[in-house]
């Protein structure tokens, strides 16, 4: 068996079956792994529970440690610098604000008011913690952007703010345990009277007593279904991804070297527009919401921007070391439990006062934590039929905002 050598950051000498300069076996491993993973998501439930995500980065983490890919490639630099930027579009061909707001104005309005949740826990975890974790400013991004928005963000902000890969890794790890624990809890709260005395569930009334017919099935295969998809759909998914990402690219580049830096404003101000995922996110928004007849009848961006963002899941595994997992990820899963609950105090709090349904609740903060496919996933179990459509159009806009959001608390909470 040969081992290919490759010298590491300082100085280190790697090891690996498969050398860093292999590309074509980097990119059939890393393909490789993100269609198991969302093989197995899709046809097990044990997966579904555990996510694809966390399947795929711990089979690249497993690959990596064993020495059979190296830890460091160019190859993985580029599914950071090309896959991650082409997938974002995609996922918002959809981001029509003009009709989130139609279609969705009660659960979106449910939706913006759990987002204060996440920023409040994100401020509140990061001053208990910011003496325990270094650089937890990028992690508080990093978790911002994707407790209002999902794994695009989560992607965004990595890349946006430099964090390094170990911690990544690790948050990765921290953020889908918490997840899943919390999905539990959301599925749970519907049936504990507590909730049921204290607030309006007509949804849930509706449905009382009805089996679920999926037999089989898991909630991703339901979500992820066959659609019809043309030649034609893929081509101008993937161009006009291209020429976003471009436009975009040339515009942040242009804007963050003329506008100047020296206090949190104008810190604050090319962060925003000199930030190429911004640029991005509010390019195909207007065009989602301008041009809406055209981008909507683009099938199949969504599924192809989803594969791409679950590529680079999986790259975010490779550098990561077992034992640094094993140190790390406690206080990481802290740092995320102490988001979440007060996402989740916040959210009822707010629902109550504001008289929202609590199926309109739970859902926002579903969508809040795990993203619109995760929300669709529960009103779908739950048989809330009349909310899939609303709350995957609400989640929708969490990729768009959560951006902003993200970047604005990583520049304040650096200064802090």
């Amino acid at each position: 068996m040969v081992y290919y050598n490759k010298k590491g950051k300082g100085g280190i000498i790697m090891t690996s079956l498969i050398s860093a300069e292999n590309t074509w076996a980097l990119w059939a491993i890393l393909v490789g792994i993100t269609a198991i993973s969302i093989y197995l998501e899709q046809t097990y439930k044990w997966a579904a529970k555990v996510t694809g995500a966390i399947i795929g980065l711990l089979l690249a983490m497993f690959l990596a440690n064993i020495k059979v890919i190296p830890t460091e490639a160019v190859t993985y630099d580029n599914v950071w610098n090309y896959v991650v930027p082409l997938g974002i579009p995609m996922l918002l061909y959809n981001a029509n604000i003009k009709k989130i707001w139609r279609e969705s104005g009660r659960i979106l309005a449910m939706f913006l008011l759990s987002s204060i949740g996440t920023l409040l826990g994100v401020f509140v975890a990061f001053a208990l913690l910011k003496n325990h974790i270094p650089d937890l400013y990028k992690m508080a991004a990093m978790m911002t952007g994707s407790y209002i928005g999902g794994g695009v963000n989560f992607a965004a902000m990595a890349q946006s703010f430099g964090t390094d890969g170990d911690w990544v890794s690790a948050l990765v790890v921290a953020d889908n345990m918490l997840m899943a624990l919390y999905f539990f809890v959301l599925l749970a709260i519907p049936s504990i009277s507590f909730f049921r005395k204290k607030y309006n569930h007509p949804h849930i009334d509706e449905v009382e007593g009805r089996v679920d017919t999926g037999e089989g099935e898991t909630l991703a295969a339901k979500y992820w279904g066959r659609k019809d998809i043309s030649l034609r759909d893929i081509a101008f998914a993937v161009a006009i991804s291209f020429v976003i990402v471009w436009i975009s690219t040339e515009i942040s580049n242009y804007l963050g070297s003329v506008i100047p830096t020296g206090n949190f404003i104008l810190n604050l101000l090319n962060g925003f527009l000199g930030n190429q995922y911004l640029m991005i996110t509010t390019l195909t928004m207007l065009l989602a919401t301008f041009a809406p007849n055209f981008m909507s009848n683009i099938h199949g961006a969504q599924e192809i921007g989803t594969f791409l963002i679950y590529i680079f899941l999986v790259v975010i595994g490779v550098p990561a070391s077992l034992k640094l997992i094993i140190t790390r990820a406690p206080l990481l899963l802290l740092f995320t439990a102490i988001i979440v609950i007060i996402n989740m105090i916040v959210s009822l709090v707010l629902g109550k006062l504001f008289k929202f349904n609590l199926e309109d609740i739970l859902l926002a903060s579903n969508a809040n934590i795990g993203g619109p496919t995760t929300a669709a996933a529960m009103a779908i179990a739950k048989g809330w039929n009349k909310l899939v459509g609303p709350i995957i159009l609400a989640g929708i806009s969490g990729y768009v905002i959560g951006n902003y959001l993200g970047i604005f608390m990583g520049n304040l909470l650096q200064l802090l």
